[in-house]
């Protein structure tokens, strides 16, 4: 990923909690067709590994489990996305006064390098499910739990998915967010945003700035 310094994220806690708040990762392989990429909800593993370790579930049905070597491990980068929207020249005080501005795009990423491995167990599957339903029922006002569900459905379900890991060896990150523009141009674009009702984005770049959100 090109990453000019101003924009470099490095600080494992911020790639870390920029996983856990934007769970949907894209898995992109190197597949028997050529490149090939899912879209999966993960759960990250700070402490297991020297970089952490992705955690999540596909349909048995999908392919791309079977592509992993059995009882191997395949090549795999995960790509997750933060707040992102389009930022205008117009919002520039500068522009107006010189015209030398540009649109362009401010986003935030992690790209999370690794071995992808299988786990084709009903255990290690229900506790994935287990765990990625405590995640995201968490702010529900009466959480859904698997025991909720009927037992034999539950199985049933269960039966027709299979575990993956992504065993993570490089973690890289970008925060794309005005850091390279003057403090009146990221307040105009700032306010610009808040204007649209794109108030993470906004939060996102006071942040990158060290000015708090």
């Amino acid at each position: 990923m090109y990453t000019p310094a101003a924009f470099a994220e490095d600080r494992p806690e911020a790639l870390h909690g920029l996983i856990r708040a934007h769970p949907l990762g894209v898995l992109c392989r190197q597949g028997p067709q050529g490149l090939d990429a899912e879209h999966l909800p993960f759960l990250l593993d700070a402490e297991r590994g020297p970089h952490g370790t992705l955690v999540a579930h596909v349909a048995r049905a999908n392919a791309l489990w079977r592509e992993v070597p059995a009882g191997g491990e395949l090549a795999a980068l995960v790509v997750f996305r933060g707040v992102a929207g389009y930022i205008s020249p117009n919002w520039y005080p500068s522009k107006h006064e010189a015209h030398r501005a540009v649109p362009t795009w401010n986003y935030e990423a992690v790209h999370v390098h690794g071995q992808l491995t299988v786990h084709d167990d009903e255990r290690h599957v229900r506790s994935v499910v287990a765990r990625l339903t405590r995640q995201h029922e968490a702010g529900e006002p009466r959480p859904w739990k698997m025991g909720d569900a009927p037992r034999e459905y539950l199985d049933e379900m269960l039966r027709a998915i299979v575990g993956i890991e992504v065993r993570i060896t490089r973690i890289e990150g970008k925060r794309k967010l005005s850091q390279n523009r003057t403090a009146p141009d990221r307040q105009g674009a700032i306010d610009a945003l808040h204007g649209r009702g794109q108030d993470a984005l906004a939060q996102a770049m006071r942040a990158a700035a060290g000015e708090g959100t």
